[in-house]
């Protein structure tokens, strides 16, 4: 079954709560509200765009001849094609390709059409039609149908340069049921793909039946998936009769009159690694409206906000002076071809003096070497993908002492690979000199390690208003992750910053699901922000506080902000993380039962999702399903043996289900995995205790004590082991002495002392 470029996959709607028509959303909460007006109004509906308000690349060439043929051949022209002679470029001539773990991928054809025998998602290896085409160079990716309206790009891929099969995960073992295989949601062309290779995609995703009815209006990145649908304006040019210019009431996007801000902002859209907030995108608002980009976070930038994990452009971009000062897209990049407008340095130029730049004395490499380019010192980059090589657009300055400190990289000892970041530390001292100031690089750097002490530097840089937005995002976010009242009670005020990204991170940074009662005053007024984005996390803050603690003035806004955030968790609901979030607000509500099914769905989605699996059991633990929890447990074991704190939870439940011999053993490995875990140390001591293996408790609790001599509840533990166990008040009265001396303020244990006291001989 073939996607159709007009009206979708076709396939049969499940009866559901959720009834997709061709443009309009219907939402299930159907409470009325009062607009800001007073007037009765209905929550706001998602508005679904018509394929029949775009009129094809053929239209617009008409009067855009030139931008036309700029675009013809581009990377957003081939982003996806339909698979045919002149579209594949891979070898399929009964070619094999075997990957160093075994899997086996046959390229052939049938007549005109191309073929694959490869391994489908039963781990059984099956025959299966090509059907489209992914991208251009340096890789070309193949798509194939799977049942239930999903296609699939392979995870093997045809190497447009040096004209060879490849695998996309080279050292990977990756099985049928994981979530990286072909089959699986990492290449599932309508979740991770459709939305920026396509022009007016709407995912459609149907939960019940775990299957996509996605459709687009046109095939690739046309002329209209950037500047939006055209029906309007060609109407009116064709009006015109020559004298016509472009009106307001067109609403296109990305037009040459636009700040450079707005215009980075929208090829955001699909230049970012971001959340997406909305079920499709209808070029309605802005970037944040639609998405929440990824901050510098660990795992996708690197402790000084270069980029790591494949997090494209934007991120980068917008940490940037050039940002800052409204470079835009286009003063680098042709709009429509995509290329360079200029080869080598001449590029920088445009804005940096040659005479002060391109010599000798500022670079210290010779003219026309590849140590005088500026992009090889200024633009490093990573390889994503095996062979695409990107390179980071936050355009910095080579940083070896934050190398040295950070383990991050930096241009010098990318070249120079034979020295050391010492040696180049060395060099650039005696070039540049030290640093004179802070940059927002070592404090980003400095809070992503947690220490207090990184406290004030992030609270300055988080008010900074020169720094770019998403570097004091960043800031806040660190900041939120410290767990320090101080910190919280300091950033509270951004939740009024004028800038979207700040009031985003500051929501999440206070802690979405259980804020403190003392910042609800502040977070109202957001469930009617500018940004939708916005919105949504302020109401993911008030999930579960009842709508009569609501005050009365936010109650309509509330409404509207609840069916925007139930779109997100629609919109999300085919990643196992968006099902992880639909369950945590079942589970604020207190509706276990969906909780429950939702994470249940999340590991359908992603089976090694462990952050999942463990709330799984957690609830299951809950409402007393000890056995189903165990299995949890024991699951997350077998596929992460390192992870100390399972050990823990497994422990903890064999404990209560009365299995002490069995929670013994899974305690001490737990300890051993991660012997920083004071709880483990005073649970199984208690264990020991209830078995009578009271040398045992003994010796635990004090090797527990040798890591953490203030811990409360070992301190504890041993004052009752010895007065109560053992009847040695002599040593009960010390660890007493030094609960009331690490926590003065308890007149519980003031009073044990007391009476400790008083049963000694005097």
């Amino acid at each position: 079954m073939k996607i159709n470029n007009r009206f979708g996959i076709a396939s049969i709607l499940s009866v559901s709560l959720l009834i997709f028509i061709v443009s309009v959303y219907s939402a299930c909460n159907q409470d009325k509200n009062t607009n800001a007006t007073g007037n009765p109004s209905e929550p706001a509906e998602f508005e679904f765009l018509s394929d029949e308000i775009f009129v094809g690349e053929n239209t617009c060439r008409e009067c855009h001849a030139e931008q036309f043929e700029a675009w013809q051949g581009s990377h957003h022209d081939l982003a996806m094609q339909e698979a045919n002679e002149s579209t594949v470029l891979g070898d399929f001539a009964d070619k094999t390709y075997t990957t160093p773990e075994g899997m086996k991928t046959r390229f052939y054809r049938v007549g005109d059409e191309f073929w694959v025998n490869t391994e489908g998602g039963d781990g059984e290896y099956h025959d299966c039609k090509i059907l489209y085409t992914f991208g251009v160079t340096p890789l070309q990716q193949y798509i194939i149908e799977f049942p239930k309206g999903k296609y699939q790009c392979l995870s093997t891929a045809w190497d447009s340069v040096e004209k060879k099969w490849f695998d996309l995960y080279p050292g990977l073992h990756v099985i049928h049921s994981e979530w990286l295989h072909q089959s699986k949601g990492a290449l599932n062309w309508n979740t991770m793909c459709a939305d920026c290779h396509s022009t007016n995609v709407r995912k459609n995703f149907i939960e019940r039946a775990d299957s996509f009815h996605t459709q687009y209006s046109i095939i690739n990145v046309s002329c209209e998936a950037c500047h939006g649908p055209g029906k309007r304006h060609v109407e009116n040019a064709r009006k015109g009769e020559g004298s016509y210019a472009y009106s307001e009431d067109e609403q296109l996007m990305l037009t040459t009159n636009i700040s450079p801000k707005v215009q980075v902002d929208q090829c955001a859209r699909c230049h970012a690694r971001r959340e997406q907030m909305t079920l499709s995108y209808n070029f309605n608002g802005t970037f944040v409206d639609h998405y929440f980009p990824q901050l510098l976070t660990q795992g996708m930038y690197h402790a000084d906000g270069q980029i790591l994990d494949e997090v494209y452009v934007y991120g980068s971009f917008i940490q940037s002076k050039m940002y800052m000062n409204n470079v835009k897209c286009t003063d680098c990049h042709d709009a429509h071809s995509m290329e360079l407008k200029f080869i080598g340095n001449k590029l920088c130029q445009q804005c940096h003096v040659p005479e002060k730049f391109d010599t000798p004395q500022h670079t210290f490499h010779q003219p026309d070497t590849e140590g005088s380019q500026c992009v090889n010192c200024h633009m490093t980059g990573n390889t994503y993908m095996v062979n695409d090589y990107r390179r980071d657009h936050s355009f910095r300055i080579p940083r070896p002492d934050l190398s040295i400190k950070y383990q991050t990289p930096n241009a010098c000892i990318q070249c120079h690979t034979d020295q050391t970041n010492e040696w180049a530390w060395e060099n650039y001292k005696k070039w540049y000199g030290t640093r004179d100031s802070i940059h927002h690089t070592d404090i980003l750097a400095e809070g992503r390690e947690g220490h207090a002490s990184s406290i004030h530097n992030l609270l300055q840089l988080s008010s900074d208003s020169h720094s770019p937005p998403i570097v004091r995002a960043t800031a806040i976010h660190y900041l939120g992750n410290m767990g320090n009242e101080q910190a919280s009670m300091s950033i509270v005020k951004y939740l009024k910053d004028e800038e979207p990204l700040v009031r985003g991170a500051t929501l999440d940074a206070l802690n979405p699901y259980q804020v403190p009662a003392q910042f609800l005053n502040d977070i109202y007024p957001l469930l009617s922000d500018e940004k939708r984005s916005i919105r949504i996390k302020a109401f993911n803050s008030l999930v579960g506080l009842p709508l009569n603690q609501i005050p009365q003035q936010y109650h309509s806004d509330y409404k509207m902000a609840k069916v925007e955030f139930l779109d997100y968790l629609e919109a999300t609901a085919d990643f196992s993380g968006g099902q992880a979030n639909k369950a945590l607000y079942y589970e604020r509500i207190g509706d276990v039962d969906n909780a429950i099914r939702a994470y249940s769905k999340a590991l359908e989605i992603d089976d090694h999702n462990n952050r999942v699996r463990n709330n799984l059991a957690n609830l299951y633990y809950q409402k007393g399903e000890l056995d189903k929890a165990e299995k949890a447990f024991r699951k997350i074991i077998e596929q992460e043996p390192e992870y100390g704190y399972t050990y823990y939870s497994l422990g903890l439940l064999l404990a209560e289900k009365g299995k002490y011999s069995q929670a013994i053993p899974v305690l001490e490995t737990g300890i051993e995995k991660m012997p920083e875990n004071m709880r483990a140390y005073y649970n199984l001591g208690l264990i020991y205790q209830n078995t009578g293996e009271l040398d045992k408790a003994e010796k635990i609790f004090l090797n527990g004590l040798k890591k953490d001599p203030q811990n409360e509840s070992i301190l504890y533990a041993l004052v009752f082991y010895y007065g109560n166990q053992l009847k040695d008040m002599s040593q009960a009265k010390y660890y007493a002495q030094q609960l009331v001396e690490y926590y003065p303020n308890n007149q519980e244990y003031r009073q044990m002392l007391q009476n400790l006291s008083q049963s000694l001989p005097q």
